[in-house]
């Protein structure tokens, strides 16, 4: 690990970094990509659920339903606190997987303007090539398509001009 500190908003402020974007779409290469180079905190909210569920190892379609299961039982929020109490506010982090505009929301309230969104825009074709356990291209549709992963898109209009787009 380099012994760079992560990148800072000032002198004495931390940035966090979240990346949203659909399955496949490269949000944990990127996010361990600075974890690794820059040192910052990684987190992921697919990890948070896990821990919540309290089972290991979860598989995707679990997660995937649990995560809907607290979206449409309004329990965003606490998801957030849960992730936010997780992370040293004086060290920068990277978040993986915001899948809900309340996310974003939640993260700006906890971290104001050191926080920024990069939202990994990939066609779906290039998507499934990168995700080699989908037998078939209509199962990693069907993953892809599941209610949980049905808001990214609204994250769209709080990226800062820092998007990606292949």
């Amino acid at each position: 690990m380099s012994t760079q500190r992560p990148f800072r908003h000032s002198p004495t402020e931390a940035i966090f970094v979240g990346f949203t974007g659909h399955i496949g779409a490269g949000k944990t290469s990127a996010a361990q990509y600075l974890s690794d180079r820059y040192g910052f905190q990684y987190k992921r909210y697919s990890q948070v659920l896990a821990d919540w569920l309290g089972s290991e190892p979860p598989v995707r379609e679990g997660l995937q339903q649990f995560g809907w299961e607290v979206m449409v039982g309004g329990r965003q929020v606490e998801l957030n606190a849960r992730l936010i109490a997780g992370l040293d506010r004086s060290h920068g982090a990277v978040i993986d997987g915001l899948r809900h505009p309340i996310d974003f929301h939640c993260l700006v309230y906890a971290f104001g303007a050191s926080f920024r969104l990069v939202f990994l825009d990939v066609a779906s074709e290039t998507r499934f090539q990168r995700k080699p356990k989908f037998s078939t291209y209509d199962a990693f549709l069907a993953a892809d398509s599941r209610p949980v992963e049905a808001h990214i898109d609204g994250l769209k209009p709080f990226r800062r001009g820092d998007d990606i787009k292949r």
